[in-house]
């Protein structure tokens, strides 16, 4: 979860490592660090942000260096725990978590290294130093020492007196970069977007050297490997923050151009085809008995929305599960079930690790709904959706989440059509559907300035209840996820019908009740709820359909959105919710693309 650059150049590299931490900051904002060869080993550090560090380093200039802003997993944030971390004459950056680092860091002690951090990074440090008494090679040294390691982890090392940079991965990102002054690495490629387009992704094992002008890499087998250059499809403006004032505010807004791009590949498609996810797709989707989607946090909850969709549409049972809880129990394995892994950066630990432990119980049906093409999850399983959302530097997800949400219904509806559910006129109202949704949100989102209203009455709340119903019970959850990642505020998501069953003990006029109320089968039933909830005097605010009789009263606020959207109805409502938790977190004032301890990608259990 943390963010590398690196970088070796006939230029001066220190404003390319500055600028490439501020497009990492995403990852981690706890503190930031660099290490540069300027003959010497400079390294500066600070706690905060990446413009801290910016300041201290206005004036430094190299032509080598590694870079690092932090997510505390070892250590609170202080400039002792920072990377880079040094020992002797050489300096390591790295994203992960080295589980095996207490025995390693003892017995490092018992060598007489002394450590100055309460990191597991510190241990690589010193661990390759140790290993350079014996084998003197800074890449022989990188490759002994990550033998040893357990874990997750993305390095890059350099030491004084040597023009080059050894990196190296196993579990967590890493990418180089090849411009035409010198070479670079970095966790993301948007990181390197200031200085080239032409990027190799390194595969698990991999360690290579980088030079001004040459690049080598060593894969796990201990050979070298020719990786693949790719032409990054990234633009600059697709991470410039623009007109808007900040990254979640334009990511919401971006959700019509992310969901016509996903959708594009069926925008004249008269079919469902299961060629839509990858050339296998027909024979691994035929026969299939039962999907299990595995995700985390906001792509766990689209894949409960697409629980509904998939059993309602194809008559198919699906089970949902937390990757992170799913690995570690006893499961009964089904290789005739299709594994769905969503995940939006597509290296999320539990989730990739999830997947494996699926396949290693064969079940080799496997598909990633993922928005990077060339991510570890994407390249775990056999058939792949690419969500095209661009890239999405809020912490807190929200184009990444209706894109999901589109590729899962198109899944939905394939499976439907693969065992003969779908009739041509459903199947035509559904791809119509579809090819409409941009608009839908679009107008959707022209009902900002009521929300922006509603916002002022959440300033000083401190819990809040948000009622959902049927496929709308999850929205309600996603809704909750994102008032308290960035507002702080805290919230819980509830089925509307579990009310009196123990939620209903808090309501009072404090605690306001946010409900979507579509104009769908369940609503009469959950208008009783919200009966329930304004009889305890609760401050009730509904998001319904424009036909949803749900009527204004003391108590009672209603938006309605432009129109109803059937089985494509959780796309519309979460859209508000959305806008909602970002006034309500202007109005308090918090960080809102970088809320406290969390970070965007997680890359760690």
């Amino acid at each position: 979860m943390c963010g590398i650059v690196a970088a070796v150049a006939a230029r001066n590299v220190v404003p390319v490592l500055i600028e490439g931490l501020l497009r990492l900051e995403y990852r981690g904002y706890d503190s930031a660090g660099l290490a540069l060869l300027n003959p010497t080993l400079t390294r500066l550090r600070s706690v905060g942000r990446v413009a801290e560090l910016a300041t201290q380093a206005a004036d430094q200039v190299a032509h080598l260096g590694i870079a690092h802003t932090r997510w505390a997993t070892h250590g609170v944030p202080s400039e002792r725990n920072a990377h880079p971390h040094v020992s002797a004459s050489l300096a390591v950056v790295h994203n992960g978590i080295i589980e095996n680092y207490a025995e390693l860091r003892d017995a490092l002690m018992a060598e007489g290294y002394v450590f100055t951090s309460d990191t597991d990074t510190e241990v690589i440090a010193h661990l390759i130093q140790q290993i350079r008494q014996t084998t003197p090679d800074l890449f022989a040294a990188v490759q002994l020492a990550t033998a040893r390691l357990t874990g997750a982890y993305a390095i890059a090392v350099l030491r004084q007196g040597e023009d080059r940079i050894i990196v190296a991965r196993h579990g967590a990102p890493l990418l180089l970069g090849v411009g035409k002054d010198g070479h670079y690495a970095a966790s993301d490629a948007a990181a390197l977007l200031q200085v080239t387009r032409q990027i190799i992704y390194l595969e698990d094992g991999d360690c290579a050297e980088l030079t001004r002008d040459t690049l080598k890499i060593v894969g796990a087998g201990g050979t070298v490997v020719a990786r693949a250059v790719t032409q990054s499809s990234l633009s600059a403006d697709a991470v410039e923050l623009g007109d808007y004032q900040h990254y979640m505010q334009k990511e919401i807004f971006e959700q019509p151009q992310a969901l016509a791009a996903t959708l594009e590949m069926i925008s004249g498609a008269q079919t469902f085809t299961p060629n839509l996810f990858g050339v296998a797709a027909p024979e691994l989707l035929a026969g299939v008995q039962s999907v299990l989607i595995l995700a985390c946090g906001t792509s766990y909850h689209s894949g409960l929305v697409a629980r509904y969709w998939i059993e309602q549409l194809a008559g198919v049972p699906c089970t949902v599960e937390i990757a992170s809880e799913y690995r570690y129990r006893v499961s009964v394995p089904n290789p005739d079930q299709l594994v769905v892994a969503i995940s939006q950066s597509g290296e999320t630990a539990d989730t990739l690790a999830s997947v494996r432990h699926a396949k290693a119980q064969g079940m080799q049906r496997t598909l990633a709904i993922c928005n990077v093409p060339e991510s570890a999850i994407v390249r775990e399983c056999a058939l792949r959706f690419l969500t095209r959302a661009g890239p999405e530097i809020g912490v807190a997800s929200t184009k990444a989440f209706t894109t999901q949400l589109a590729a899962l219904f198109l899944l939905a509806a394939t499976l439907a059509k693969q065992v003969g559910r779908l009739t041509p006129a459903v199947e035509a109202q559904h791809l119509n559907a579809l090819r409409h949704l941009p608009v839908a949100v679009q107008k959707v989102l022209a009902g900002e300035a009521d929300i922006k209203a509603w916002a002022a009455h959440f300033a000083n709340k401190h819990h809040a209840l948000f009622l959902g119903r049927g496929q709308h019970y999850p929205i309600a959850l996603e809704g909750a996820l994102k008032l308290k990642e960035i507002s702080y505020i805290h919230a819980e998501g509830y089925p509307a019908g579990e009310l009196k069953h123990g939620p209903l003990a808090l309501v009072d006029k404090d605690m306001p009740v946010i409900s979507i109320a579509p104009n769908d089968a369940l609503l009469e039933k959950l208008k009783s709820n919200l009966k329930e909830v304004a009889a305890r005097g609760g401050e009730l605010y509904v998001f319904a359909d424009a036909d949803s009789a749900v009527e204004e009263e003391p108590g009672v606020h209603v938006l309605r959105l432009p129109e109803h959207y059937g089985l494509l109805s959780p796309v519309l409502h979460v859209v508000p919710l959305q806008l909602l938790s970002y006034h309500v977190a202007l109005v308090k004032g918090t960080d809102v693309d970088k809320p406290r301890n969390l970070a965007k990608s997680v890359t760690v259990e």
